[in-house]
C-alpha cells in the first residue's frame, strides 16, 4: 500500500471523484468572476487543469492500476494545452507558459511532477506535448533538473549548471555524484527534506483537515524519475513521498 494512502479515506477519494464531475457540470452553466471574456476563459481553463492534476495524484495515492492512470495523464496534458492557449489570449503573450516555474516553487514542482510521470509511465508522446509548452515560453536551457529529466528521453536538450530552486540541489547532485553510495545517500536526503520545503504550497499539511480537506497525496515523482533514468540505488529510500512502485514499473517495462 502507498504510504500516503494512510491519510486518504475511501470517502475522501470517492468524494473527490464526484466533485470532479460536479464541478464540470456546474461551470457549464456558470461563469467565473472576471474582467473580460478572455480572462474568464483563462480562469476556467486553469480550474479544470487543476482538477485534472489533483485527480491524477489522488488516483495514484488511492492505488489505482497504472493502466488507469494513462487516460488521466492524457486528459491532463490536453488541459495544459487549453490552459496555455486561453492564458496567451488573456495576457496577450503568444508563448506564455502555463506554469511560472522560475517564480513559484509549487508550480515548478507541478511541472516536474508531470514530466516525471510521463517518464515513469513511458509516455514520451505526452511528454513532448507538455514540454513544448514550457520550452516555447523560454524555459528551455534554464534549469538543470528540468534538462536532466529530459535529456535521456528526448533529443536536443541542453547541459546547464544552474537551477531555479535550492530545494532540488541534493537531487541534482545525486545525478553527478562520484560514486553509487553518495548518489544513493543524496537521493535519500532529497526525499527526507522534500515535504518541509513546501510549507508555502497550497497543499501543505492538507491531510490534517481529514475528509473535509483538499488532500490528494504528497509525491516526489521527480526523485523516482531520476533514480530510474540514472540507475541510482534506491533500495534504502523508505520515505513516504517516494513512489517506489512507479520506479519498479518503469524499470520492468
Amino acid at each position: 500500500m502507498n504510504k500516503n494512502k494512510q491519510f486518504l479515506s475511501d470517502f475522501r477519494y470517492k468524494d473527490f471523484l464526484a466533485y470532479s464531475v460536479e464541478t464540470r457540470e456546474f461551470w457549464e452553466h456558470h461563469t467565473f468572476e472576471s474582467d473580460s471574456a478572455e480572462q474568464e476563459a483563462s480562469l476556467r481553463a486553469s480550474h479544470f487543469r487543476s482538477v485534472a492534476f489533483k485527480k491524477l495524484l489522488i488516483s495514484y495515492t488511492a492505488g489505482v492500476e497504472f493502466v488507469a492512470l494513462q487516460p488521466l495523464l492524457e486528459e491532463l496534458i490536453s488541459l495544459y494545452e487549453v490552459r496555455q492557449q486561453k492564458l496567451a489570449i488573456s495576457e496577450q503573450i503568444v508563448d506564455i507558459s502555463p506554469l511560472a516555474i522560475d517564480t513559484w516553487l509549487d508550480q515548478y514542482e507541478e511541472c516536474i511532477q508531470v514530466v516525471s510521470l510521463c517518464v515513469l509511465l513511458h509516455r514520451t508522446d505526452l511528454l513532448k506535448r507538455f514540454i513544448r509548452l514550457i520550452d516555447n515560453s523560454g524555459y528551455k536551457g534554464q534549469d538543470a533538473l528540468y534538462e536532466d529529466l529530459l535529456c535521456k528521453v528526448v533529443e536536443d536538450r541542453e547541459d546547464i549548471d544552474e537551477w531555479f530552486h535550492d530545494v532540488y540541489t541534493p537531487l541534482i547532485q545525486a545525478i553527478y555524484a562520484d560514486d553509487r553510495q553518495e548518489a544513493a545517500d543524496l537521493l535519500a536526503t532529497y526525499c527526507e527534506q522534500w515535504y518541509g520545503a513546501f510549507t508555502h504550497a497550497p497543499w501543505y499539511d492538507s491531510h490534517l483537515d481529514g475528509d473535509e480537506g483538499s488532500y490528494v497525496g504528497y509525491w516526489a515523482f521527480e526523485a523516482a524519475a531520476i533514480a530510474f533514468l540514472y540507475g541510482i540505488d534506491d533500495s534504502r529510500v523508505d520515505h513516504m513521498v517516494y513512489p517506489r512502485d512507479l520506479v519498479e514499473y518503469a524499470r520492468n517495462r
